[in-house]
């Protein structure tokens, strides 16, 4: 049992919660900070290499977002960069892969040609390709059969980029980042607790108590919450953010036998989809055999392979009301989101996913065949989409609950990993001048930003 203060006390040891903790340790003047995290190590959960696409989205090639958001996730994505090169992790823990966006019919080469001339001049290195410079990079998007005499029948093109990193092991990536706070400063008390999962949160004068599930109390200054979708659960607990609940996607994937793409390949977004759209990575935990995915599944649980107390605690986040109904029933009524969602079901069955997953995959490489891949057992995590429950609509992308008390609790889904460190400088702009604490910012925009 533990009972100690801290100026900060920082909920959750995935890589937002890392990230959190390293800044702090590093570029601020606190005195102590330490990190809680519920499991036997860091990252087990979404920020674990095999949970998520192991990409750094950058913005160039994810069409889904627009010109304004990619200028925001070209510095974001940056800051991941500058950090493995600043401790030499590169190849190991961050690679280079070339990268694209496929357009495939008429509609959407057309859409990707006016996109590249959008986005070009913010991203210099980007490259439009045609269907003669694909057989060269990657042959298995050209060819209808797999002894490459047949192309396939539709127009493609493709934007993308040869030379740029591309790929982290977000689970590698946390504990180093974990490792690098403790090294910053040998002054500092920088620890990290594990098997101590955060029960409850209660404020009880200017500081904040946090007792575990071990019986362990610890009191803080001031807490951050990087829990995933638990952060919104602990929020509950506390009284804030009822104004919002929560629906767990959770998503899953397809392994090759064999290395199908030189780089990762993204697909044209479909806009009225909200989720992730198919694409093909090569997966550094898996000798670079091809991963196809994410599909994307509703499941009533906010942790994926861990099972116990998560179906519960899932129902209660979820905040059910006939204002989620309507955002629920909002989502379903419409054709092309209904179908996805069943469709995504029928990619867990087994004896049927297989053939209906390659019909869609086969969009990228049209020679595969159910043969050629295997569902990846145990891969995919769970991603918080939060519910704003007065404006009855999905919220995409991150959501922060701030009270001004001296508690955040923050959800990262997709792209979370690669916007981690953006995050945490903007938690600690904000903490340093709640708490008068002083952060050198020019030392972080010289080892971190451009």
């Amino acid at each position: 049992m533990n009972n100690k203060h801290y100026d900060i006390l920082v909920v959750g040891g995935g890589i937002s919660g890392a990230a959190t903790f390293y800044e702090f340790a590093k570029y601020t003047n606190i005195k102590s900070i330490c990190m809680l995290e519920k499991y036997e190590s860091l990252a087990t959960l979404n920020s674990k290499g095999t949970s998520n696409s192991q990409t750094i989205h950058v913005g160039d090639i994810e069409t889904n977002y627009t010109l304004d958001k990619a200028k925001i996730t070209k510095r974001t994505a940056k800051m991941i960069e500058k950090f493995c090169l600043q401790y030499n992790l590169q190849d190991k823990v961050m690679f280079k892969h070339q990268k694209m966006a496929l357009g495939v019919g008429e509609k959407e080469v057309e859409f990707i040609k006016n996109r590249y001339n959008e986005f070009k001049e913010l991203f210099p290195y980007l490259e439009l390709w045609d269907k003669e410079q694909l057989k060269e990079l990657e042959p298995l998007l050209v060819y209808a059969d797999k002894d490459k005499k047949v192309e396939r029948p539709e127009p493609i093109v493709a934007m993308g980029a040869r030379d740029e990193y591309t790929t982290v092991d977000f689970g590698a990536m946390t504990q180093e980042l974990a490792k690098a706070g403790q090294k910053a400063d040998p002054e500092k008390i920088t620890d990290i607790y594990y098997n101590s999962e955060a029960e409850y949160i209660e404020k009880i004068g200017d500081k904040f108590k946090v007792s575990t599930m071990d019986g362990s109390v610890y009191t803080a200054d001031f807490v951050i919450v990087n829990a995933g979708a638990h952060s919104l659960f602990l929020a509950h607990k506390m009284g804030y953010g009822k104004d919002m609940g929560s629906l767990s996607m959770a998503g899953s994937f397809y392994i090759t036998n064999n290395k199908y793409l030189n780089g990762k390949v993204y697909m044209v977004q479909n806009p009225k989809l909200p989720f992730a759209a198919l694409h093909g990575d090569p997966d550094i935990l898996c000798d670079g055999k091809t991963r196809f995915g994410p599909t994307a599944l509703a499941l009533l649980v906010l942790e994926r392979y861990k099972g116990g107390k998560s179906f519960f605690q899932c129902l209660k986040t979820m905040n059910f009301d006939g204002s989620i109904m309507k955002i629920m029933w909002d989502l379903i009524k419409d054709s092309e989101i209904r179908n996805y969602v069943f469709k995504n079901f029928l990619f867990e069955v087994p004896g049927i996913n297989k053939g209906l997953f390659v019909k869609d995959a086969k969009k990228i490489v049209p020679s595969l065949t159910p043969d050629d891949l295997e569902y990846a057992k145990g891969f995919g995590g769970v991603r918080p989409q939060v519910l704003n429950k007065t404006e009855k609509k999905l919220m995409l992308g991150e959501a922060s609950i701030n009270p001004g008390n001296g508690i955040i609790f923050n959800m990262t889904p997709s792209p979370g990993a690669t916007s981690c460190l953006c995050n945490a400088e903007r938690d600690i702009r904000y903490i340093v001048d709640y708490l008068g604490l002083e952060f050198d910012e020019k030392q972080f925009l010289a080892d971190l930003t451009e």
